[in-house]
């Protein structure tokens, strides 16, 4: 069931991720049209779905952690049980040697239920990992290439069907034959649907630096000016997804890219769908019949008048080549060219007779005034759904109950130290039936309190990671739009992914250990002080030497914690940059680099984790060293003493 339980947890997590990704990719959008509290809506939904296996996870690790910590108290009752019925006696040594056997295995067995989530949790992880490698590879001898100059040919395509979905039994692009020449330029044309760093090292992307070729290839696309107004030039920072850009700029930037690269073969998808007519016109000119007037050159485009540079056009219609020619040869050959050229004079003739007219006003003020409504009824939608249920302090309820176990358990035992005679010769102060009844009680009362233990412990940990949850996104969802153009979105992601699943499954259980061993402690010290209160003459010095060690360690601990989080988001981002570029990084064949560069942010990660768990061993030696001493002490010291000081049957 855990195992269930998780898988369905990390795919509802997925859905969320993925809609958080998205909805922060296209922030701006939203914020122009005021949609940001619908859409947060929206993650809360998905948030929901999530903590509805949230809930049945974290309460069925509960009832199994009530199982596991139940079970020594009970195999007790049915050894002293079983001990009563055998007519064997219960004499204090006898019993004191049976609870340090069973103190000893409690350990291990209170351990159980968080090794067993653990190994859940990481057989659910290796499982979707191993499902992701078994994914299909790209076919490295799908395309064969031939050594420059071997041949005239520069493309050759035969009987090609090409598909978006390997799956999809209808191609997107059918029966394609086609041979490209070296230095032609081939006019693709049809219907829609047919088929972080510096500028400068955008532009070179892993290239070494060529001066004269770089100052022709920014002359060429017409980022001088540009360039010229920015305050640090081609050493301007790009923004995340190149938010501080214009679109003309960042098309620009990227033909930029591809020119200084210096191929034998371009490809274009509508190189000029960005910029401007003027530009436009002037990027046709300077680069596609300037620069790469050499270069076999294929390009798609809607714009009709770049066609007659072509030595070949190719007319698309339903994944299909329908025409193929010069321009002259094809203008008036077929219906499916005509075809487009009269929708291309038709949308310029709407476009020189659009008119605004006062009734075009009316209707933009009366969409503003619904558009205010809709925002205001998104914003207390937004309200409502940010609202958490808060039913009281259940960690102190936590503590409570932490509280009442180990008193208890403490309980029990000094009932049965108490309740037993020293020897068969003494008489004990109680039958045998009362001792094991009073011992089946206590044993009953530590079973419920750790019931209530674990559901509170897990209802506060639940409670507050909803609170963490709605309160963060809200308050994301209504920052200005400076804070999403300065913050990388991985060090957003980072917070709602992995620090949120720290709050989710790791924080109640770190919690309830933390209370767990405060309140051992305690009871220990108080036992201690019943029966030999002259010990506490050696914790005094121990107490002091782990106060120094709590400050010397915490401060380094707290730091390399921090530099975790710092160094964990540029992996997050690096990564989420490279799989929305992955069609550009293949294209120029730099995947070796890109993957050096995520391999290097592993490391720059890797690095303050193994100083973390360097610091936790550091400190863990030391007060197990500190342990062992203070133990040595202790039986030098009871030792020491002398006879009737302490009474041996305490």
């Amino acid at each position: 069931m855990l195992e269930k339980f998780q898988d369905k947890l990390m795919k509802s997590k997925d859905e969320r991720m993925k809609a958080t990704s998205e909805i922060l990719r296209n922030m701006r959008i939203f914020k122009l049209q005021g949609w940001e509290i619908k859409f947060l809506s929206k993650i809360i939904g998905l948030r929901s779905v999530e903590e509805g296996w949230l809930k049945r996870f974290v309460y069925t690790n509960a009832m199994t952690t009530f199982l596991f910590w139940i079970a020594p108290s009970f195999v007790s009752v049915a050894t002293f049980g079983a001990c009563i019925l055998l007519g064997i006696p219960l004499e204090s040594g006898k019993i004191l040697s049976a609870l340090a056997t069973f103190r000893i295995l409690q350990e291990p067995i209170y351990n159980l239920p968080d090794t067993i989530s653990m190994i859940v949790q990481t057989k659910v992880s290796l499982d979707r990992i191993a499902t992701f490698l078994r994914l299909d590879d790209l076919q490295p001898d799908a395309m064969e290439k031939l050594p420059r100059g071997s041949s005239n040919t520069a493309i050759e395509i035969v009987d090609g069907n090409f598909s978006w979905d390997l799956a999809s039994s209808s191609p997107t692009l059918k029966d394609i034959n086609l041979k490209v020449f070296h230095g032609m330029r081939v006019a693709v044309c049809g219907t829609v649907g047919s088929g972080n760093g510096k500028i400068e090292e955008n532009i070179l992307f892993g290239k070494a630096m060529d001066r004269e070729r770089y100052d022709q290839v920014l002359e060429g696309c017409s980022l001088k000016k540009d360039l010229e107004i920015l305050s640090f030039g081609d050493q301007t920072v790009i923004g995340e997804r190149g938010i501080n850009l214009s679109g003309g700029q960042k098309q620009r930037i990227q033909i930029a890219r591809a020119l200084y690269q210096d191929a034998d073969i371009y490809l274009f998808d509508d190189p000029f769908s960005a910029v401007d007519a003027h530009t436009g016109s002037y990027l046709f000119k300077e680069v596609l019949l300037g620069i790469l007037s050499s270069k076999t050159l294929i390009y798609v485009t809607h714009q009709v008048e770049f066609l007659p540079a072509a030595d070949l056009i190719l007319v698309m219609k339903n994944g299909r080549i329908t025409q193929a020619g010069k321009y002259n040869d094809i203008l008036n050959s077929g219906a499916d060219f005509m075809e487009l050229m009269g929708a291309h004079k038709k949308a310029l003739s709407a476009l020189d007779t659009v008119e605004a007219g006062s009734v075009s006003e009316k209707r933009v003020s009366e969409g503003d005034g619904a558009s205010g409504s809709a925002s205001g009824e998104m914003l207390k939608e937004g309200k409502e759904n940010s609202k958490v249920d808060d039913d009281g302090p259940k960690g102190q309820l936590v503590q409570e109950e932490e509280f009442y176990f180990r008193f208890f358990q403490i309980g029990s035992n000094y009932w049965m130290a108490w309740a037993s005679p020293v020897s068969a010769d003494v008489k004990p102060p109680v039958t045998n039936l009362t001792l094991i009844i009073v011992y089946l009680a206590l044993a009953f009362a530590s079973a419920f309190s750790v019931f209530a233990r674990s559901m509170l412990l897990n209802t506060a940990g639940y409670k507050t990671a909803t609170l963490l949850f709605k309160k963060m996104h809200l308050c994301i969802f209504r920052a200005p739009m400076l804070f999403f153009d300065s913050t990388p979105s991985g060090r957003i992601l980072n917070r709602a992914s992995t620090d949120q699943s720290v709050v989710d499954l790791t924080m109640p259980l770190l919690v309830g250990a933390f209370a767990f061993s405060v309140i051992q402690l305690l009871g220990i010290i108080v036992v201690i002080s019943q029966v030999a209160w002259q010990i506490f003459i050696i914790f005094i010095p121990v107490i002091a030497t782990c106060i120094w060690y709590q400050q010397y360690y915490i401060s380094s601990a707290r730091e390399l914690a921090r530099l975790v989080g710092v160094c964990k988001a540029p992996v997050i981002q690096s990564f989420s940059e490279t799989i929305l570029g992955a069609t550009t990084i293949r294209s120029f064949d730099q995947e070796s680099r890109f993957q050096q560069k995520n391999m290097e942010l592993m490391d720059a990660y890797s690095r303050p984790k193994f100083y973390v768990a360097g610091a936790r061993e550091w400190l863990c030696f030391r007060l197990d060293m500190l342990s062992s001493i203070t133990f040595a002490f202790s039986l030098f010291f009871l030792i020491s003493i002398p006879k009737g000081i302490i009474d041996p049957g305490k």
